[in-house]
């Protein structure tokens, strides 16, 4: 077993920094020592283990299981040891933490400055570093908490559902004006279609599922594809073409009569959104005032429902991050 006291710091520094570049010597270069110093430490710290941390192959360089698993402990120790000494040294001073939050794009392109806001109100001492990634699932990249757009799935990580998403079409009302007195097909087949990507799935996934659960078959591949929802529903808002957008993300737009939701239909297609951490963290006062405001805040307002009528719920398919 190993002994705190006999902790290999500077093994484990090393080992942070190769994992951080995947570069021994971009590593090296960080530490400010020689690369195969960097090296040294590593494979002492592999022997120590008695485990393989990174995957060495002609023309790839990757984390195994096993450091994938240290990494993230391994910075946020760090981390914190660096946190802890600064507060020290600026004894006197404010003392304030900062997390690392990871969103989705629509997420903090529409939500995160509200969040930013409201949530220094409540917790002036926690300073919030946000970025946001396209991935589904769970973040690519370490962080103190994330926001993720997934189907719900088992993993090692702490998870709160926020909000299942709800589609349903909307557009600028004089776009809306032109669905009175009409079918969804006939206004479908003369509006412009807005797309958002999502990876590894079809553009026109979404309007698809939805006209075939209503029972039509229509053509969706034309119309304008957009990177996010965010960005379809900013050219909806222009006053051109109908998006398929969450009704809890795009609450704000359909309460101020921005936007409108012309037809009583809702797809729910399994997609939500949820706040992650790992399990370790629940006990860092910081990221626990994070979850719970998180939580208080999304999961128990739901925003305004959509207009009442028929409600389509399928097994596969996905929304636009």
């Amino acid at each position: 077993m190993i002994d705190r006291r006999w902790l290999p710091l500077n093994a484990l520094r090393a080992f942070e920094q190769v994992g951080r570049h995947l570069s021994f010597t971009a590593a090296a270069s960080a530490l400010s020592v020689s690369q195969s110093a960097v090296s040294r430490h590593v494979i002492a710290l592999e022997g120590l283990l008695g485990a393989q941390l990174f995957e060495r192959k002609p023309g790839a360089f990757a984390l195994t299981d096993a450091g994938a698993a240290l990494l993230p402990v391994v910075r946020k120790s760090f981390d914190r040891i660096e946190q802890s000494l600064n507060d020290i040294v600026n004894e006197g001073g404010a003392k304030t933490r900062s997390l690392r939050v990871q969103l989705p794009p629509t997420f903090a392109h529409i939500l995160a400055v509200p969040i930013l806001r409201e949530f220094r109100r409540v917790c002036p001492d926690v300073i919030l570093d946000i970025e946001s990634a396209h991935n589904v699932g769970l973040p690519a990249r370490d962080t103190d908490a994330a926001v993720i757009y997934a189907k719900p799935q088992v993993s090692d990580r702490v998870s709160n559902l926020l909000w299942m998403e709800r589609l349903t079409p909307m557009c600028h009302p004089s776009v809306g004006a032109r669905a009175q007195g009409r079918n969804l097909a006939s206004f479908v087949a003369e509006t412009e279609l807005l797309h958002g990507k999502l990876e590894s799935e079809p553009r026109n996934r979404m309007w698809h599922m939805l006209l075939r659960e209503a029972g039509l078959a229509m053509d969706t591949e034309r119309g304008l594809i957009f990177d996010t929802a965010a960005l379809a529903a900013q050219y909806a808002l222009s006053g051109e073409g109908v998006a398929l957008l969450d009704t809890r993300m795009f609450a704000a737009d359909l309460e101020a009569g921005r936007l409108v939701a012309p037809f009583d239909i809702v797809l729910e297609a399994g997609y939500g959104y949820y706040l992650t951490i790992h399990p370790e963290d629940l006990a860092d006062p910081a990221i626990a005032k994070f979850r719970s405001w998180m939580v208080e805040r999304f999961a128990s307002d739901a925003g305004p429902p959509a207009a009442a009528g028929q409600t389509l719920r399928v097994v596969a398919g996905s929304g636009a991050v």
